[in-house]
Formats: structure tokens, sequence, C-alpha cells
């Protein structure tokens, strides 16, 4: 072999041999040679790129790299990511001497020490080892020449890793970084729809240009690695095509030329194996609505933050929902401008699924939760409008054409039982409800209390309606159960006679100043009292703000 051909590790072997006289006797000379010919099969584990090796089962598999000494310690990172099931993974160095750790290349030392990794486990020391299937990271420190192994086992089945080497400590944005609560909420859930929100990448800010999310859907579990989810939508024998992922493969492998994702979303299905996987690339957006799922299924979901330009990915921690049973059983029809109230169980009556024909362009759907928190989803041939959990009132305007066909689902967010009015008109001077101010809170004044009296305020609206005044004397322990657990939808027609204080009348156009307030006298000292007001306009439906606990002074 000429020396321009020869491989690294074998020129290498070769100047310590030369440089060591001594152990060229027969049976050394002969033993060098064996343990040369397994080094030279070793793969070198490349800086500053991620390597694709692949696992045989059972069949260990080894490479390596060298750290030269350093004037300073030297760190170094390791990063070994599973593509597919858990693995056996480890990093080694020859054992030198207690006083000068890490000489075992060095021109000095005995070239016998470089052939310690293939002699037993007595000659080598294991920095790290691991097993499962996580991403899992190692960073150690180096002040002299060494050479340090890598050895990978997969026991399961023949399978690929990827690795990665790097020294440098400014090298962190390789891989896409996650958020400090990686997360995926699921906020919303349909028969066939559900809404996943996460929080953004702190390597979309600034943007990049080369940094998307991506989503997979499946059935059968969570994936913790996105090359575990390419290898699961890949049939057996076949390999994974680039087009499935529109990613460039990078490191020790062939690449390709980085092409970015289109700007409008990547949408694919691939059945592989025993998963079906559906993956969809969303760009910068990090909420999303999966769409054309089965009722009645759990579905896992995982999102991955990628670098497409170097291959590169973080995963969020995986999520998973059940779609509701099929709404086609137990439809119900909304009239326009008619008001329904819904009794939500979270046993025999979870959800309803309300259906609306359009009599013009511009409909408006109003909510009132009259208790607890729920969930409501709007949709129009098969595609989600909008989707939101709330309590209390909410009104969406939507757009579109004469005759189109709305599909309501709500759903209860909690697992006690809730209630909520519903009303849909296309005529909006029909609306049921009346209007509201910014804020539906009663506020009081500490400097306006005394041992007999109390004032409180509260934002009127720019229409003249009536506003009447409630109080009742309750327990100080009560408090949560008497502002939290009532009916929203009850009026004053729910209230006794003597918890009446008042009724006026308050309007201004200026909605700055449309502040009214009302000083209620004739109550005990050191008492507590649940204050509530309620909003009554043209159409006659009360509108209850959030109650108010006040306690009067002990002493004045």
């Amino acid at each position: 072999m000429s020396g321009p051909q020869m491989c690294l590790p074998c020129r290498f072997l070769l100047v310590m041999c030369l440089s060591h006289p001594l152990i060229m006797a027969v049976g050394l000379q002969q033993n060098l040679k064996n343990e040369m010919f397994r080094f030279y099969h070793m793969l070198m584990l490349a800086e500053g790129k991620e390597t694709t090796i692949s696992l045989s089962k059972g069949m260990p598999q080894r490479c390596y790299f060298v750290l030269k000494e350093s004037k300073t310690s030297s760190f170094f990172t390791v990063r070994v990511t599973p593509c597919d099931i858990p693995i056996e993974w480890s990093i080694r160095v020859p054992k030198t001497s207690a006083d000068h750790f890490g000489k075992t290349i060095s021109g000095n030392s005995n070239a016998q020490e470089v052939l310690r990794f293939q002699k037993g486990p007595k000659l080598v020391r294991t920095l790290f080892s691991y097993r499962g299937n996580s991403v899992e990271n190692y960073t150690g420190a180096s002040h002299h020449s060494a050479v340090y192994m890598l050895e990978f086992l997969s026991i399961e089945k023949d399978t690929q890793i990827k690795a990665y080497l790097t020294t440098d400590s400014k090298s962190d944005h390789f891989y896409p970084e996650l958020p400090m609560d990686p997360r995926i909420d699921v906020i919303g859930i349909g028969p066939t729809t559900v809404t996943l929100a996460w929080k953004q990448s702190p390597s979309i800010l600034p943007p990049q240009g080369n940094i998307h999310y991506c989503l997979l859907v499946n059935k059968n579990y969570n994936f913790k690695t996105f090359c575990a989810a390419e290898t699961a939508t890949q049939p057996t024998g076949v390999k994974l095509s680039p087009s499935l992922v529109s990613l460039p493969s990078t490191g020790s492998l062939p690449s390709q030329e980085p092409k970015a994702p289109s700007k409008s979303k990547v949408s694919m299905s691939h059945k592989g194996g025993n998963a079906q996987v559906k993956q969809v690339c969303v760009g910068l957006t990090n909420t999303y609505t999966v769409s054309h799922l089965t009722p009645g299924i759990q579905y896992y979901f995982d999102v991955f933050v990628v670098n497409f330009l170097t291959n590169t990915s973080a995963a969020y921690t995986g999520a998973f929902a059940r779609t509701l049973e099929n709404p086609e059983s137990n439809v119900s029809k909304l009239k326009d401008g008619k008001v329904i109230q819904l009794r939500l169980d979270g046993r025999k009556q979870p959800f309803y699924n309300l259906l609306y024909q359009a009599t013009q362009k511009q409909v408006r759907f109003a909510f009132q939760s009259c208790s607890g928190q729920l969930l409501v989803e709007i949709s129009k041939d098969g595609e989600v409008l909008m989707s939101e959990r709330f309590a209390g009132l909410r009104h969406f305007i939507l757009k579109g054409r004469l005759g189109d066909t709305y599909l309501v689902h709500l759903w209860s967010a909690e697992t006690s039982a809730a209630s909520v009015k519903v009303q849909v008109s296309s005529l909006f001077h029909r609306s049921f409800f009346p209007a509201l101010p910014e804020s539906l809170k009663i506020k009081s004044f500490k400097k306006l209390r005394s041992c007999h009296s109390v004032t409180i305020a509260w934002l009127g609206t720019q229409e003249l309606s009536k506003y009447c005044i409630y109080k009742k004397e309750i327990e100080e322990d009560q408090t949560w159960v008497a502002t939290r657990k009532v009916d929203r939808c009850s009026g004053p027609e729910s209230r006794q006679k003597s918890e009446k204080v008042l009724c006026k009348f308050f309007h201004d156009l200026n909605l700055q100043r449309a502040v009214t307030t009302e000083t209620i006298r004739g109550l005990e000292a050191g008492t507590a009292y649940l204050f509530d007001v309620y909003l009554i306009g043209s159409s006659g439906v009360p509108i209850r703000y959030y109650s108010k606990v006040v306690k009067t002074r002990k002493r004045c």
C-alpha cells in the first residue's frame, strides 16, 4: 500500500510501530496485524455532521474519533438518535496511568495502548452507557490526546441510528431548539377533527427561512424521534423515498442538494409495516386542526421542529386524543333566531351536534355558557372554521354563501355537567343577546367601604338597558362556591324578592364614560355579601355579570 492510498488508522498504527522497535517481536507483530485489520474496518465519526449508521441485529457496530492534545481543557459532545427501537450504546477510552489520563496516542506512550480496545474490558474505561430509544447526549472534557470508541448494539432487529460529534461550543444551533414547555396541547376535539397547539421554538425567532414544523398522526403510539417516524412510514424492505419527508440527507451518506419545502402546507399519508402515519408540514404556524379522522378512535400526535438544510430535528412531547363518536346519529337542526338551551352530562349526553343552513351570506353564532367550560367547533364541508374553549358569552360571525350548511359540535371541557344557550341567526337585528360591555366584572372600592355600606361599579353600553342589583349574605368560606358554581343563564326570576336591591336604566354614547356606580346601604358590620348585576336588553333576556363578594368593615 502506498502512502497516499493508506487509510488514516493504518498510517497511524504504522507510525506507532516504527517509533517503538520493541514491539516488533514476532508474536506482538502478528497481534498488531490482526488489531490493525479490525481498526481499519471501524468508521471514523466525522465532526460537525450527523452520520447515519446501520445496525445488524446482535452485531456490535463500532466507530471512533480522535481528540488532540490542547493547552486548555476541550469539551466534546456526542448525540445519538435511535431511529426505531431501543438500542445500547457506550463511549470508551483506553485506560492509562492515573496521573496522565489520555496519553494513549502521544509520541512517548507505548503503541500497545492503541490496541487495548480489543484486548478486553479491563484495559478500557467506559465513560458513558445508555439503553433506550430516546435521543441522548453526552458531554465530556478531554485534557490530553485520546482515541474514543463508540459501540452500538441492536438486540431486537436491524435498524438505523444517527450519531453527531462536535467540539465546537458554539454549535448549539445545529439542532433546532425546543421551548421551555415542549408539550402539545389538545385544544379542540370533534368527531373527525382534533385541534392542536404548541409553543414556538426559539429557533423560529428570528426567522431563518430554514425551520418549519412537521406534524405526524397515527393510531398506534407516539414517536420520540423524527427518524423513527420516517422508519415507520416505509414499507418493509423498501428504502424511504426522500420525497416523503421533503428533506435532504447529510452526514456520511451521499447527500443531495437541499430544497426548501413549499410555503404551502405539505401533507401526505403513507402506510408501512404496522403503522399508517399521516404527515403534514405546516410552516411556522403553531396551531393546526387535523381533519378527516375516524369518529371514536384514539390518535397519537407528534410535532417536530425541523431544519431542512441540515436534516436535523427536535421532538415535542407527544399527545393523544380520542375523537368523538359519529355525529350523524345525533344531529339536531337549528332554526334561525331561535334560542335553545342544552345540558351536557359527562356520561349520558357528553356532546351535541347541531346543523344550520344559512339564509344569508353572513351568519352569527352566539353561545352563553350557563355553567362550566365548553368547547365549540364550527365546520363547513368538512373544514373546521373555528374552534375555541370558553366560559361566559361568545359571538362568532362567519361569512359564506347563501344556503351554506354549518355543523356545530359542542361538548363540555370538564368532567362535571355543563349547560349552554345557543342562538344562530342571519338577521342580526333579531339578536337574542343584548349588546355587551367590554367586561362583565363588578368592581368594589375599598375606600368607599364602611360598616353598613359598600360601593360597586360596572361597565354599561351605548344602548339604553336595564340593570338590576341583587345581594345575598353568605359565609366567608362559601365565597368560591357562591361565585363559581352558579347558573349564569338564570335571571332575576330565580332570586328571592328579599335579595333585590334596585333596578335602574343607564347608557352612554361615549364608551369611555359608560361606567355606573351604586352604593348599597343598610348592611351589617363585618358581614360578607354576594352582589349580582343583571343586564336586561330590549329582547328581555338577562345577562348576569360575574358575582362579586364584598365584606363590610367590622369597626368604623
